[in-house]
């Protein structure tokens, strides 16, 4: 018979939440490898082959892409949640790296039969897509993702679990409404031998555990097991609330691991955000803070800043406290952990945006547009001039960027949990 504690522990259980606040790119992979020790099972809820976590310890380094962060730490169940979009090539050419590597993912990884599939003409028709925008393209990855979660909506995909009873029907269906899409367009493509490898993903995933997801994530709640839910992209690229229309194709934001994963919203626990103590973003958009100029060329190539998955350069700018504000209210974010603090050690001045001037008229609240009229109104910190790569403890911080911590913390009424300073593990500093 279970004791009331015990009793108590599976009531009280929750899923605890990490999300990117910004827009994208803000390090989550780190931080679910630096937190899973804490938890028995790490999850994905959303999004799919475009969103790449980037993890570097005991000298290596390592990208993932679909597969959960703590896949690196033993004895955890990984899940891949409905929510997510997967490709079966470029899943296979993951894991198979990550198996030479001596992580061998069959035995803890698990993926939900309600997981849309990428097929091979997704692909070309994101590239078609793009193509018939000319200069107003989003500049997607060229992944397949819109074309997935697209085909989802409108009820014409085809699931993970599709692959274990009538593949080749759905499949086939599938691929011809496509081609009539392309021919449609006029849009050249050849997929033969995309298609060939890709078939042979979808027999690599069949060795995997293809699970109910909703099932088996709220049976490891009942039975007090501690769950983190791994979000990809960044708040700022929801399809929702992110800088419409220069978006993902999903919902990024905390209320997306219910939906992504199949748990009501009191399951909820600790909301962990995400952000860098700069901004960067990828591809086209809006972006207020956005610096044209040395100091932002000095961001990039400091806190190198190129895509882990498309190899893009991404656009640099200073801390954007309208944007971020407007993230944690989104989310309902109860921890803050600010990464690549060390970007900032060389600049003598760092600059925050703490309002936009929209035709002359300051606001602190996030608009429905941001056009070439939307300002970023600044307050300049002094910089910290020092070298924090090497620090281990709050102790060691200078005085300067414990102001800045300060400074943040009281604009945003959040408290920061988690100062990253180095992309290792162990440059990684609790409060």
């Amino acid at each position: 018979m279970l004791s009331d504690e015990s009793t108590n522990k599976l009531i009280e259980m929750k899923v605890d939440v990490l999300l990117g606040l910004q827009w994208g790119d803000e390090g989550k992979g780190k931080v679910v490898d630096v937190l899973t020790p804490r938890y028995d099972v790490v999850t994905r809820f959303q999004g799919g082959p475009n969103a790449g976590h980037t993890l570097e310890f005991d000298g290596e380094k390592y990208v993932l892409r679909s597969i959960p962060s703590g896949i690196f730490q033993g004895g955890k169940v990984n899940v891949i949640g409905n929510g997510v979009v997967l490709d079966p090539l470029l899943f296979k050419q993951e894991a198979e790296a990550l198996a030479k590597s001596g992580h061998d993912l069959t035995k803890r990884l698990k993926i939900s039969k309600k997981a849309h599939l990428i097929l091979p003409t997704h692909r070309v028709l994101d590239a078609a897509n793009e193509a018939m925008k000319g200069a107003g393209k989003i500049g997607t990855t060229g992944k397949g993702i819109g074309p997935t979660y697209t085909d989802k909506i409108s009820r014409n995909g085809v699931r993970v679990g599709d692959i274990l009873n009538g593949f080749d029907e759905k499949y086939a269906v599938a691929k011809a409404r496509h081609e009539a899409i392309l021919k449609a367009y006029n849009f050249p493509y050849d997929i033969q031998e995309l298609e060939k490898e890709w078939m042979e993903g979808v027999e690599y995933l069949k060795q995997f555990e293809i699970i109910d997801s909703e099932h088996a994530v709220n049976n490891y709640i009942k039975e007090g097991k501690s769950v983190l839910a791994e979000g990809a992209q960044g708040t700022m690229l929801d399809i929702d609330f992110g800088s419409y229309p220069f978006v993902t194709s999903s919902n990024t934001i905390c209320a997306g691991a219910c939906t992504g994963l199949g748990i009501a919203p009191n399951r909820i626990g600790e909301v962990y955000g995400i952000f860098k103590a700069y901004c960067t973003r990828v591809g086209m958009g809006p972006f207020p803070t956005e610096l044209f100029d040395e100091t932002g060329d000095k961001m990039c190539e400091i806190g190198h800043e190129f895509g882990s998955v498309t190899g893009r350069r991404r656009r640099c700018g200073w801390i954007d406290l309208v944007a971020l504000k407007y993230a944690i209210m989104i989310n309902g974010v109860t921890q803050l952990i600010m990464m690549k603090s060390d970007v900032m050690d060389g600049f003598e001045t760092i600059k925050a945006c703490v309002a936009y001037d929209i035709d002359g008229v300051n606001t602190k609240e996030f608009p429905y547009e941001i056009g070439e009229n939307v300002k970023p109104v600044y307050v300049e910190l002094e910089g910290w001039k020092t070298d924090m790569t090497k620090m281990r403890s709050e102790d060691e911080f200078p005085a300067q960027f414990k102001a800045y911590v300060d400074f943040l913390e009281k604009e945003l009424e959040t408290p920061i949990k988690i100062v990253s300073v180095g992309p290792d593990r162990e440059q990684t500093i609790e409060r």
